[in-house]
């Protein structure tokens, strides 16, 4: 009898058990689960996901109530749980442009050291893409960097020829600023003795002549490069899209930002969007030097339609430090091979694009703007163009951004404060190039306070850190290290 109450009053207890109404499909616990909500580090003891969504956060005897029969329980066994990173600044379609050409990143990211090894690392890309190279007629490759390579220079065209000499051959700097072109690819550019250096780039020559070496600085190289990205079809473009996407969520980000879009760049987004194949948003800036009528019929969104929006525009003033092409009010330190030693780069725009009327279009049209601006020079110029157009059409809360900013002073802090400017800091930048600058670029001085984010602090400016993909890959886990590592704090 006793057996017998005992089973009754077991399946009374399994009849009378209570059923999740809203069952997780898991739930993490057991680590530091930091939510970033408010302006202090706000933790929690649990969360619950379902299809993808976060449906509760907070202790975990409260969680318990979401745990159905099918909930996985991890347990994160003291491991830090953060939300979706969003893209300060980077450009996504053209990490997934460098994951699918030859990497020739030098380490810690990739082997290409010296020269010889880029020519070998370009060579074996070409025999395992022999589709891509048939279809485009073109050998590929993304990140070599003169800074890190042992011979402390970039290649060249004849070494390029090494490739081959009968298909162009393209390498685009680690800074994505400069290029090096083999001669049958100089020839497809129309490059020769004869051409002149278009406005914002330099077409660099050999020594005792007019001819060019191959290598190509800004404009120089964004003009035949456009060009050769024009003849991508849909399907490399959706291609080189879903690499740039899977880049990003390896690294944990939600939002990635399209950070100096084509109109060709937005389609594409577009399409992968409406076509519902996008895992994370992509906010878009096309290029404003270039893509006025594009903006002009396509205007801004404020919300994600599919997970994609044009979020405002990008204007680029200048190059990179790490290539000596950003715009400086002092010289370099050592400057390029054939300049003298005033060189202090140049701006990336002509008088008659200049950058006033530029960001004057922007607050017009009540566009967020982005500038791309390395050097003081540059940074002295759009803070000119701010004022400009804030003077105009008042003080709004337009998150007008300075990127990078690298060698922005104080006394420009001070005014981008005042204007509602947020730099957007390239913190990364010294893991790499911090002796570059120091030893070439900079000097002392200046290297010790790029990127012064603990300034930016100092003075209450609200700004942010960014990995500028593919110039770095998309690691976010990285931006904190180097952000709060003691070794940069001393930098900055």
């Amino acid at each position: 009898m006793k057996k017998i109450l005992s089973l009754i009053f077991l399946f009374t207890l399994i009849s009378c058990k209570k059923e999740v109404a809203n069952p997780a499909d898991s739930i993490y616990f057991g680590g530091d689960i930091i939510t970033m909500e408010g302006n202090k580090p706000n933790y929690a003891e649990a969360v619950a996901i379902k299809e993808g969504k976060i449906i509760f956060v907070g202790s975990k005897t409260k969680a318990e109530k979401f745990h159905g029969d099918k909930t996985q329980m991890n347990d994160l066994q003291g491991k830090t749980l953060l939300p979706g990173f969003i893209d300060a600044h980077g450009h996504v379609w053209n990490a997934g442009f460098q994951a699918v050409s030859a990497n020739l990143l030098p380490a810690p990211d990739g082997t290409g050291n010296d020269i010889p090894t880029l020519i070998s690392l370009l060579k074996e890309w070409n025999i395992k893409n022999p589709k891509a190279v048939g279809k485009y007629g073109w050998i590929v490759g993304f990140g070599y960097d003169d800074a890190q390579l042992k011979e402390k220079l970039p290649p060249t065209a004849d070494d390029l020829d090494k490739v081959s000499t009968t298909v162009p051959v393209l390498i685009i700097h680690q800074s994505g600023h400069l290029a090096v072109m083999n001669h049958k690819a100089l020839e497809f550019a129309g490059y020769n003795a004869n051409t002149k250096d278009p406005a914002g780039g330099v077409i660099r020559r050999k020594e005792g002549s007019q001819e060019p070496n191959g290598v190509l600085e800004e404009m120089a190289m964004f003009i035949p490069l456009f060009k050769i990205m024009g003849t991508l079809d849909q399907t490399a473009n959706v291609k080189i899209a879903e690499a740039g996407i899977a880049a990003y969520t390896k690294f944990g980000f939600t939002t990635a930002q399209e950070g100096r879009a084509s109109s060709d760049a937005c389609n594409t987004w577009k399409k992968l969007a409406d076509e519902g194949k996008l895992s994370i948003d992509v906010a878009a800036y096309p290029d404003i030097q270039t893509q006025m009528a594009y903006m002009k019929t396509n205007g801004v969104q404020k919300n994600y339609t599919n997970h994609f929006r044009i979020a405002g525009v990008k204007l680029s003033l200048d190059g990179s430090p790490q290539g000596k092409t950003a715009w400086l009010t002092k010289p370099y330190k050592v400057p390029p091979p054939g300049k003298p030693n005033t060189y202090a780069g140049y701006p990336a725009f002509s008088k008659e694009n200049d950058a006033i009327a530029l960001v004057d279009s922007a607050y017009a049209n009540n566009w967020q703007i982005l500038a791309h601006c390395n050097g003081d020079a540059a940074i002295d110029e759009f803070i000119k163009a701010v004022r400009t157009a804030t003077n105009l059409y008042g003080s709004k809360d337009r998150r007008t951004v300075a990127i990078h900013a690298q060698t922005a002073r104080f006394d420009q802090l001070d005014s981008m404060k005042v204007l509602k400017i947020i730099p957007s800091f390239f913190g990364m930048h010294t893991y790499y190039w911090g002796d570059w600058h120091r030893d070439e670029t900079l000097g002392k001085e200046r290297a010790y306070r790029i990127s012064p984010a603990a300034t930016a602090l100092k003075k209450g400016i609200i700004f942010t850190e960014h990995h500028d993909a593919p110039v770095a890959l998309p690691n976010s886990i990285m931006i904190l290290y180097i952000f709060y590592s003691k070794q940069n704090q001393q930098i900055w």
